[in-house]
């Protein structure tokens, strides 16, 4: 015998992809309207400048230097305090539009945490927000929800982004 329980603890966890930006927090409403209530884990992830790949032909040479700055002025320590206090504010913004969500940061390339983490917690969809950059800025910027789209094993719900034209 099974019990009703609203579907917060049925198994099909929803991974919260949050950045901080309005776009996820958007992404997290949309979300809501459409498969709360459940249980969620909010994901924030950093990326330590050591993956940092140079993807400007300008950029090439300044690289390694920049590593050795960043480095020496604690980048990467700042960083992960940052994505801690994200996801503090992403799991405020699950739980009111009524996801049972709990934390968790990763580090890394943020299209391949996010893969990762979703494989982990056996997601059974995984929700990003869309910045609504040109298909240029794509390219020279990358785009995290086209990479997860093309790399993740699972559903995946990308709220794309209505804002200003950028």
């Amino acid at each position: 015998m099974t019990t009703d329980t609203g579907g917060r603890d049925a198994g099909h966890l929803v991974l919260l992809c949050f950045d901080g930006s309005d776009d996820a927090a958007v992404a997290i409403a949309q979300a809501a309207e459409l498969l709360a209530p459940r249980r969620a884990v909010v994901l924030t992830v950093w990326e330590p400048v050591a993956v940092w790949e140079p993807y400007d032909p300008a950029t090439i040479l300044s690289a390694p230097v920049s590593k050795l700055l960043s480095r020496a002025l604690g980048v990467d320590e700042i960083s992960a305090e940052l994505a801690e206090e994200k996801v503090r504010q992403g799991v405020a913004l699950a739980g009111s539009a009524g996801f049972a969500a709990q934390g968790r940061v990763a580090h890394g390339k943020a299209w391949r945490a996010i893969c990762d983490v979703a494989d982990e917690v056996h997601a059974a969809t995984i929700v990003l927000g869309a910045r609504g950059l040109s298909q240029v800025g794509s390219l020279l910027l990358g785009s995290v929800s086209s990479a997860v789209l093309g790399h993740a094993r699972r559903p995946v719900l990308v709220v794309p982004h209505h804002g200003d034209d950028r």
